[in-house]
């Protein structure tokens, strides 16, 4: 009889050790490093098309991914910092969403934890890949053409205010210097061949310095204005449309959100798209995927959005030529 009750009791201990036993065998959840250069109260729409992309490869935040997120909130400098963190957590994969910077300081992190990266610039040049079909390391990405078609926003600039001999340009000085002066090469080698007699090139990284930025452009009798691709302006797109409406200086941008908030207009990817492609590379190297073996990504798609209710404010006419070329007319 003892020895009956101590199997069964045996029995009993081992029937409530077998539930720990499976959980303990189940693998843990994958965690992303979201790193951002911008703030998040700005980017919400980024983070739902970032999800849309995990979505279409299975990963569920909360269900089957955790994500950690890293916002600088558009100080630059804190990006190492926060780069760090999520190396010491660690996490599985690291997205450094479109700031140049946040892509370094990740790639300066780590060789080993993968990086998925969303340029504007040349990812080979930068040294992020050895070749966009074969990154070779431990980054890939998805590369978009914001950077080479400055030049193109100057001419459509231009083809709208004909007479206009001064532009601007607005940069974000504590962006990835080599990146600026090359976009600016261009600019002016373009106003040159234009017939633009002076380009102000004004810089701004605070939402005060665009105040100032706006109102020196005004002083300097500043015909138009060409804004550069930059997180921190994307976020601003929003104020920076107050500033040009305030101002009644013609402006054109790479965020279509800068048009949809009353700007002029906006030549440029779909920065909502951008988001998706990373989240979808994202969840690919979560399922087992090598960084070195997925092919950088080339966005070419861009698309000019005109505001004519905006232009009409400014008492401008939109050359027939230039509406037959937008994908988007918001009246």
């Amino acid at each position: 009889m003892s020895n009956r009750r101590d199997f069964i009791t045996l029995l009993g201990g081992a029937a409530a050790a077998w539930p720990l036993a499976v959980n303990a065998q189940q693998p843990a959840m994958p965690v992303i490093g979201f790193l951002n250069a911008a703030s998040r109260d700005r980017f919400d729409h980024i983070v739902r098309a970032f999800h849309l992309g995990l979505n279409e490869t299975g990963y569920v935040e909360g269900r089957n991914v955790a994500i950690e997120y890293r916002w600088a909130d558009n100080q630059y400098g804190r990006l190492p910092a926060l780069t760090e963190e999520l190396v010491r957590l660690p996490v599985t994969v690291i997205t450094t969403g479109s700031a140049t910077l946040a892509a370094l300081a990740a790639k300066a992190a780590t060789t080993t934890i993968p990086i998925v990266f969303l340029t504007g610039s040349d990812p080979v040049e930068l040294g992020f890949v050895t070749s966009l079909n074969r990154p070779g390391g431990n980054l890939t990405g998805v590369t978009t053409l914001n950077v080479e078609i400055g030049p193109k926003r100057l001419e459509m600039l231009h083809e709208l205010l004909p007479a206009t001999t001064i532009v601007g340009a607005l940069v974000n000085p504590i962006n990835y210097s080599p990146v600026i002066e090359a976009e600016m090469r261009r600019v002016r080698a373009t106003a040159r061949t234009l017939g633009f007699e002076v380009v102000h090139i004004l810089q701004a990284s605070t939402e005060r310095d665009l105040d100032e930025a706006f109102s020196t452009l005004i002083q300097r009798r500043t015909g138009g204005l060409v804004i550069s691709p930059d997180t921190f302006f994307s976020g601003q797109s929003a104020q920076l449309a107050v500033l040009a409406s305030r101002h009644a200086l013609p402006t054109i941008s790479p965020y279509r959100e800068f048009v949809t908030a009353g700007g002029l207009m906006s030549y440029g990817g779909s920065i909502t798209d951008q988001y998706r492609l990373v989240g979808n590379y994202t969840g690919r190297i979560l399922k087992g995927e090598k960084a070195a073996d997925l092919p950088v990504q080339q966005v070419t798609k861009v698309e000019l959005i005109i505001n004519l209710k905006t232009a009409r404010a400014l008492g401008l006419e939109v050359p027939p030529t230039l509406l037959a070329r937008a994908d988007e007319v918001i009246e």
